[in-house]
């Protein structure tokens, strides 16, 4: 048995005031899962986008733990007063990596819109490809836009002072 019938899209084109020449071509099952095709991608660059926000979350909390234990080294404490010299690096780090985190973010966001508006659309009768095409370039310009900003992050933290203990 489906779990969509005529009735239920008669409905759903009652609740939305859909015209009944939009709906009348559409056979909705074949559509959905034509649609559900066209979307594994995006749902796979939203899988991959989570996994890499993960990974800069991760390196968000190193640089904040270091930032918090150069920040404890006492004032007395001649041997590694060196280290705080590193602090206005570490916060830019920190910043680059925040930035990159919002964007990632940002991507994120475009490809879970993305994949509403492909089954509003199917499930509307409405062709989809174009607002689809242009939320999914926002989409990886964004990714974009956060691997360079964290490629910027990786040149910073491969200076010399991030070896010294």
């Amino acid at each position: 048995m489906m779990w969509w019938s005529m009735e239920t899209m008669r409905g759903w084109q009652t609740l939305l005031a859909v015209p009944s020449e939009l709906l009348a071509d559409v056979s909705l099952p074949e559509h959905l899962s034509q649609v559900i095709a066209h979307v594994l991608p995006p749902a796979f660059l939203l899988g991959a986008v989570a996994g890499f926000v993960s990974v800069l979350t991760g390196r968000l909390n190193n640089i904040i733990d270091r930032i918090r234990r150069i920040n404890a080294i006492a004032d007395d404490d001649a041997a590694q007063a060196h280290l705080r010299a590193d602090l206005p690096r570490l916060r830019r780090r920190a910043r680059l990596v925040n930035n990159s985190i919002y964007l990632a973010v940002g991507s994120a966001i475009f490809t879970t819109l993305l994949l509403i508006v492909a089954f509003v659309s199917a499930f509307l009768g409405r062709r989809h490809e174009l607002a689809v095409g242009v939320i999914f370039v926002v989409a990886l310009t964004l990714m974009c836009a956060s691997l360079v900003t964290l490629a910027c992050e990786v040149r910073i933290a491969l200076s010399d002072l991030d070896h010294h203990p």
